[in-house]
């Protein structure tokens, strides 16, 4: 409350704030507060906010935090008025609650109904997080639209809340290229937004590694993070498509250290998919036994996604970078009629055991990152 040369001051409340501000100015004397339930606590801090006592601000935001959080009482708290929304003693309250709420919903996938049913700020608090736990980029766009063709019956409205909001919860960047051709065409979303942010994500794929990852760091920092790779369950790959002489692509998948060592001793970890000739594949990297079953060792598998009657020859290659020269070294070539639902590779695609390919000084992680390239080519002999 600001101070004024004035003796006597006349304000102005409602009913309703009466209570409140008899808290306030209690606190302003004894610097604690009577009540202690969260609608009584966000009522005082309302009125802290109006007459601008930030040490009560701080103080109701302190309690509140302190209290058990729940869905209801974290999407409360979010929804405050922009005014307090914005103070800098309610930001740790805020900061908890989206803490909260995208901890609570990471696998969005086992709370689907209840998803769908939270307002918009809950929706961003959830896909802004690192950790959420999804199948891929493109699963995370799906269901962005999926939740505003719910929320919002207009098309203009729907597409206010997608580019001024919801885009930014999207990170394009790692969305394969099939999806982001699906992006230009949404009608969902402005043409010109659709432009920028695919642009700007093909922009990125084509960076350099070391490009990409001062890309990211920079957006670590930063409320945008569109730049930042989630956990995914099926991890991106780069590809690379030729269609003359013969349809062929090659695909880029980079596993760090930490990955590979939590496959042991029987993990597998898949790639997102990639197509060639109209069907899907996908790469899958194995921790199993080699095949005399006498050691663990690292393997490299390729699968066809379809199932059905489908057939068609493909001729690979495994490659992957190496020590000291750090060019990509090939390990296993290969060829196999695929059938839907069939994979092929090779179970020690290093033919070293397992401790050898995870050490320390292992000759196939370069700075923590292991790169292997798969190239596939249709065989139409």
């Amino acid at each position: 409350m600001r101070e004024s040369e004035q003796r006597h001051v006349t304000l102005r409340i409602s009913a309703q704030e009466e209570g409140a501000l008899m808290e306030l100015l209690n606190f302003m004397y004894s610097s604690s507060l009577t009540v202690t339930t969260a609608p009584a606590l966000l009522d005082v801090l309302m009125a802290a906010d109006k007459f601008e006592v930030a040490s009560c601000m701080r103080y109701c935001s302190r309690l509140l935090r302190n209290m058990p959080m729940t869905p209801d009482s974290a999407l409360l708290y979010l929804d405050l008025p922009s005014t307090v929304l914005m103070a800098e003693a309610v930001q740790p309250l805020t900061d908890a609650a989206k803490q909260f709420l995208a901890s609570r919903y990471k696998d969005i996938t086992k709370f689907q109904e209840e998803v769908m049913a939270l307002p918009l700020a809950g929706i961003e608090a959830i896909l802004s997080s690192d950790d959420l736990q999804i199948a891929s980029e493109d699963a995370v766009y799906d269901f962005v639209l999926k939740w505003a063709r719910g929320q919002y019956s207009s098309l203009e409205d729907r597409r206010e809340i997608l580019g001024s909001r919801l885009a930014l919860c999207i990170r394009f960047p790692y969305m394969t290229c099939r999806k982001l051709k699906k992006v230009l065409t949404c009608s969902d979303f402005e043409h010109e937004v659709a432009s920028k942010q695919v642009l700007e994500a093909l922009f990125f794929k084509a960076e350099a590694p070391h490009r990409q990852r001062i890309l990211s760091a920079e957006g670590s920092d930063s409320t945008n993070r569109r730049f930042i790779e989630r956990a995914y369950k099926y991890r991106p790959v780069k590809v690379v498509e030729f269609e003359l002489p013969r349809p062929q692509c090659v695909v880029y998948l980079d596993l760090k250290r930490e990955e590979c060592a939590g496959l042991f001793p029987s993990g597998r970890v898949y790639s997102q998919a990639f197509h060639l000739g109209g069907q899907g594949f996908f790469l899958s990297a194995h921790c199993n036994m080699d095949q005399q079953s006498s050691f663990h060792c690292f393997g490299l598998f390729l699968g066809m996604q379809e199932k059905g009657a489908v057939s068609f020859g493909v001729d690979y290659e495994f490659a992957a970078r190496q020590k000291p020269s750090q060019d990509y070294s090939s390990k296993y070539k290969g060829n196999y009629t695929f059938t839907g639902g069939k994979a092929v590779g090779y179970r020690n695609l290093f033919a070293i055991p397992w401790t050898s390919f995870i050490a320390e000084d292992s000759q196939y992680f370069i700075n923590g990152v292991l790169h292997l390239r798969a190239e596939l080519t249709i065989n139409r002999t």
